[in-house]
C-alpha cells in the first residue's frame, strides 16, 4: 500500500485541471511513442469537448517509478458541486490548482473548504505562469488569505506550493526558475500525500462515491476500498448509512476493474486503499456501502446538497409536435429523466400531481439543467421546458431563497454599469479589489436575480468581463425583481415566414427567424422594442397589382436575425412562455397559443 497514492485535482472552472492531467498522462508513459493523442483526453463526451468544461468526474491512474497514483479530475462548475463533494471521500489529498492571473475564484473557495473539512493535505499549484498577465506574487498572498479565511490548520497553511504551466507540461519549486517537466509535481505527490492507511485483513468494506452506467452491464459502482480485500464473484451485502432500518441487499461482485492510464483493467482481486470499479449490483447508488457477507457496516456519507433550481419538462404539444423527434411520449421522457438520476446525484425528478405528461426536474443550477436538455435532444428526444424557477424554503417561519456569491472581473470603465444592474437585481455589494487595469467585484445576489443577466453582462463589459458564481446560502426573500423589460413578437398565424412579412415586422423589434422558417400561431419569433407582447404576421405576402412603378419592387433589406443558443433561450423565457426542444430546432412559444384565449387570460389576471 506504500506504493499507492489517491489524489483529486480541484479548481475553479477553466483554471487548467484537465490540461494538466493530459500532461501527467503523457509524461508518465501512458501513451506509446507514436500514439496520436487528442487534447483534453479526459473530457470524453461531445458536450465537454465543445464547451471546454468537465461535467462528470473522471478517474485515471499513472505510474511514477513503481508507485501508482490514482488521479480524479473533478468538474470546476458550481452546478456540478455534487460531483466534487463525494469524489473527495475517495482520496487522501488534493492538488489545488489556481490560475496565476485570475487568482482564487468562488469555486476555488467552495472545493477547498470541502477538502479542508475532510482534513485532506493540500498541494497548491499556481498554473498558467506563462500567461503574459500573470500576477504570481499577489496570487500567492491571495491563496494564503483564502486558507486562513477557511480556518486551515497550521499544517494545511504550510502546504507546499508549486509553479506550473499545464500547457507546456512544466513544474518548478520557485516562481523565478522555469521548470523543464512535471517531475517536481510527481515528487511532491509522493512525499506529501500520505499512502492509504487501511487494514487489509479486516472484512471487505467500500463506499460507493461514483456511478458509471453501461448498456451491457448496467450500473458500475466506483469507490475506494476502505478495508479488507474483494475477490471476483465474492458474495457481498449492500447497506446505506441514511437507511439504517432497511435489511442489507445481497449481491455478487461479478466483475472488478482497476484504473490504469485511460483504461479499466479487469482484475481477479483488489485490496484496501485501491480505487476500483465493480459491476453486478443492479440497484446500487451513490452513498451505499458494499461489505463482505455477514459484515454489513455502513460508512457515514455526507448527504448531497439539496437542489436550488427547478424546471418543468413536459410532452411537446405544439402544432409541430412529433415531426423531428424519435422519443416523444411521456413514458420515454420520464424513463430518460429517471435514468439521469442514476448518474447525477444532485438531480431530483418528480411527477406533478394531476398531470400525466409533465415532470419537475430540480438541479443545482441553470448550467447542469441546460446540459441535460442538450444531451437529451442529441439523443433524439422531443419535449418542452418551462422557465427555470428557484426553490424557496421556509426557515424559522420566514420565506427564504437561495443566494449566490458572484465574483466579476471587469474593465474599470464597465464597473458602474455592472454595479447598477446587479443592484437592481437585489445584489448586495461585498468587496472590491483592483487587479491591474481591471476590477474584481464580489456580490451576494439572489439566484433568480441572475436569470437572464449573463447576456446583459457581456454587452455591458463589451465581451471582456468574467462572471463566476457559486451557491452561498439561503436568506430571507429579497422582494420582487423585474425580469425582462421588453415584450415578445408573436407569430399570428401558422405558415412559412416570407421576406416581405419579416421586413414589415422588423421595425417592431429584433427577429429570431429568417425567410422560409416554418412558424405557428403563438410562437415567439422575436423580441419587441416595447414592454408589451406584439402579434405580427410574418407569413403575409405582398399584394400583386398590374402596375409597375419604378422602385416598387426594389430588394427588401432584412436585418440579420439574432441566433439564440440553448442557454440564451432559457434566459429569455418569460413566465408565460415555454421552450420547445427537438433534435433539430429550439422554438420559443407562449404557453397559450390561441391569441384570443391568451388575451382573455391576461385581462383576468390583471
Amino acid at each position: 500500500m506504500d506504493k499507492l497514492r489517491n489524489v483529486a485535482i480541484i479548481a475553479h472552472v477553466d483554471h487548467g485541471k484537465t490540461t494538466l492531467v493530459d500532461e501527467m498522462l503523457k509524461q508518465s508513459g501512458v501513451y506509446r511513442e507514436n500514439q496520436e493523442v487528442v487534447d483534453r483526453v479526459m473530457d470524453s463526451n461531445d458536450l465537454e469537448r465543445e464547451r471546454g468544461i468537465t461535467i462528470m468526474a473522471k478517474n485515471t491512474a499513472v505510474w511514477y517509478g513503481d508507485t501508482k497514483i490514482n488521479i480524479v479530475d473533478t468538474p470546476g462548475h458550481a452546478d456540478f458541486g455534487g460531483e466534487v463533494e463525494r469524489i473527495l471521500k475517495m482520496v487522501n489529498g488534493v492538488i489545488l490548482l489556481v490560475d496565476a492571473a485570475e487568482g482564487p475564484m468562488p469555486q476555488t473557495r467552495f472545493v477547498l473548504s470541502r477538502a479542508l473539512e475532510l482534513g485532506h493535505r493540500v498541494i497548491v499549484v499556481l498554473n498558467k505562469i506563462d500567461r503574459p498577465d500573470q500576477r504570481i506574487h499577489e496570487v500567492i498572498d491571495e491563496v494564503l488569505e483564502l486558507l486562513m479565511d477557511l480556518d486551515a490548520t497550521d499544517e494545511q497553511l504550510d502546504s507546499p506550493m508549486l509553479f506550473c504551466s499545464g500547457r507546456n507540461g512544466t513544474a518548478s519549486y520557485s516562481p523565478d526558475v522555469p521548470g523543464t517537466d512535471l517531475k517536481p509535481l510527481f515528487e511532491t505527490i509522493l512525499e506529501y500525500i500520505p499512502a492509504p492507511d487501511m487494514d487489509e485483513d479486516a472484512p471487505f468494506q467500500m463506499l460507493v462515491s461514483s456511478i458509471d452506467y453501461n448498456e451491457y452491464v448496467g450500473r458500475i459502482a466506483i469507490g475506494r476500498i476502505e478495508r479488507g480485500k474483494v475477490v471476483q464473484n465474492q458474495e457481498i451485502e449492500v447497506c446505506n448509512y441514511h437507511r439504517p432500518d432497511e435489511p442489507p441487499m445481497k449481491a455478487k461482485a461479478v466483475s472488478l476493474y482497476q484504473f490504469d492510464g485511460l483504461s479499466r483493467v479487469p482484475v481477479a482481486e483488489a485490496g484496501a486503499g485501491n480505487i476500483i470499479a465493480m459491476s453486478g449490483i443492479g440497484e446500487i447508488t451513490i452513498g451505499d456501502t458494499i461489505c463482505a457477507k455477514g459484515f454489513a457496516e455502513p460508512i457515514e456519507f455526507v448527504k448531497i446538497g439539496a437542489p436550488t433550481l427547478e424546471m418543468t419538462f413536459s410532452v411537446n404539444d405544439s402544432p409541430f409536435a412529433g415531426q423531428e423527434g424519435k422519443f416523444v411520449t411521456s413514458r420515454q421522457i420520464g424513463e430518460r429523466l429517471r435514468r439521469e438520476t442514476l448518474k447525477d446525484v444532485s438531480l431530483r425528478v418528480s411527477e406533478i400531481e394531476g398531470s400525466t405528461d409533465s415532470f419537475n426536474v430540480a438541479g443545482r443550477g441553470e448550467m447542469s439543467l441546460s446540459i441535460l436538455i442538450e444531451t437529451m435532444r442529441r439523443e433524439g428526444y422531443e419535449f418542452q421546458v418551462s422557465p427555470p424557477r428557484v426553490l424557496f424554503r421556509e426557515i424559522d417561519g420566514k420565506k427564504c431563497e437561495p443566494i449566490e456569491r458572484v465574483v466579476v472581473d471587469v474593465p474599470q470603465d464597465a464597473m458602474g454599469a455592472v454595479m447598477e444592474k446587479l443592484g437592481a437585481r437585489k445584489g448586495e455589494f461585498v468587496q472590491m479589489t483592483p487587479v491591474g487595469s481591471r476590477i474584481k467585484l464580489e456580490f451576494l445576489v439572489p439566484s433568480r436575480g441572475l436569470f437572464g443577466y449573463r447576456n446583459e453582462f457581456l454587452t455591458d463589459t463589451k465581451g471582456e468581463g468574467i462572471l463566476a458564481s457559486v451557491y452561498d446560502s439561503y436568506a430571507p426573500y429579497k422582494g420582487d425583481i423585474a425580469r425582462r423589460s421588453t415584450g415578445s413578437l408573436i407569430a399570428f398565424e401558422t405558415g412559412e415566414a416570407v421576406a416581405y412579412g419579416i421586413w414589415n415586422a422588423q421595425e417592431r423589434g429584433a427577429m429570431f427567424i429568417t425567410p422560409g422558417t416554418k412558424v405557428y400561431g403563438g410562437m415567439v419569433i422575436g423580441v419587441g422594442n416595447k414592454s408589451d407582447d406584439v402579434p405580427v404576421n410574418v407569413c403575409r405576402t405582398k399584394h400583386l397589382t398590374n402596375t409597375r412603378a419604378s422602385g416598387s419592387d426594389e430588394a427588401l433589406r432584412l436585418v440579420p436575425p439574432r441566433q439564440l443558443s440553448l442557454e440564451q433561450c432559457l434566459e429569455f423565457l418569460a413566465d408565460d412562455e415555454l421552450l420547445e426542444v427537438t433534435p433539430k430546432s429550439l422554438r420559443l412559444r407562449k404557453r397559450i397559443l390561441d391569441h384570443s384565449l391568451r388575451m382573455k387570460t391576461l385581462m383576468r389576471s390583471r
